[in-house]
């Protein structure tokens, strides 16, 4: 079995250092130190995946949970430490590195099993779950809302420090303001301003964006990036724009990725 995720490897040491990973070396893979890991811990998996282009160095869990994809681990390559990092329907949920197999086991065990976010960061702290991961857990709506939340609270946080944030910050509250908007996901690209009728990567290319322009208007282009709606002048006439290009029965933003539809 494959994984998409980037190939596990690892610096290998020099004959002068201490191999810091010698119990993958004695179990033969890192897939086999897994197994033998959770076993020891009374955990009873299915044979532990392994990735066809690296079957030494890689290892997943299947989880048994709908939509939750397999968890895949690699290896730090500058020092002992394991990876992971947990995707269910294009958003990822759970990341963290640890140089403990056994933690490792139980995170995945939680994972694997339908725990919760939050019940997988207790069993193994150091797994980290952002605020946005807990909102998706709850539903798009909460993950929309949260999204919102954030981008307005980061491009604040800029808007003294950078010109692009200012604009793009005005863009944003507007947009917010209109309720037709404010139930998509948003997100920003090289300073433009999109919204996305999924929650999940990749996002949907459906919906109008705004870039705003050098002299302070705005520049709305339709969803194929090559077509331009029309330029304004002020934040209102450019969310306007953007409203007038949406589709027909668009929104609210929905669970998954643009691909699951």
């Amino acid at each position: 079995m494959t994984s998409n995720s980037a190939d596990p490897s690892r610096r290998v040491p020099s004959p002068t250092e201490p191999d810091p990973y010698p119990d993958l070396t004695s179990a033969g893979s890192l897939a086999a130190a897994l197994e033998s890991v959770a076993a020891g811990l009374g955990l009873g998996w299915d044979p532990v995946l392994v990735s066809e282009s690296d079957p030494l160095r890689s290892a997943g869990v299947a989880s048994e949970v709908v939509d939750r994809e397999t968890c895949w681990i690699t290896l730090g390559s500058a020092e002992r430490q394991f990876l992971l990092s947990g995707w269910c329907r294009g958003v990822r949920l759970i990341s963290g590195s640890t140089p403990d197999l056994g933690d490792m086991a139980l995170a995945l065990e939680g994972w694997r099993k339908g725990a919760t976010l939050r019940e997988i960061h207790e069993a193994a702290p150091f797994v980290t779950v952002t605020e946005l991961a807990r909102a998706h857990e709850h539903g798009p709506a909460a993950a929309v809302a949260v999204g919102w939340r954030l981008l307005l609270e980061g491009l604040r946080q800029k808007e003294d420090l950078f010109s692009y944030a200012r604009s793009t910050l005005r863009i944003a509250e507007a947009a917010y303001a209109e309720p037709k908007l404010r139930r998509l996901y948003p997100f920003t690209s090289h300073r433009s301003l999109h919204f996305t009728t999924c929650v999940g990567i990749p996002y949907s290319r459906d919906v109008p964006h705004v870039d705003p322009l050098s002299d302070g208007r705005y520049r709305v282009h339709a969803p194929s990036r090559g077509a331009v709606i029309g330029d304004a002048d002020t934040p209102e006439a450019a969310v306007a724009l953007v409203v007038s290009g949406l589709p027909v029965g668009c929104g609210p933003a929905v669970a998954g990725a643009s691909g699951d539809r």
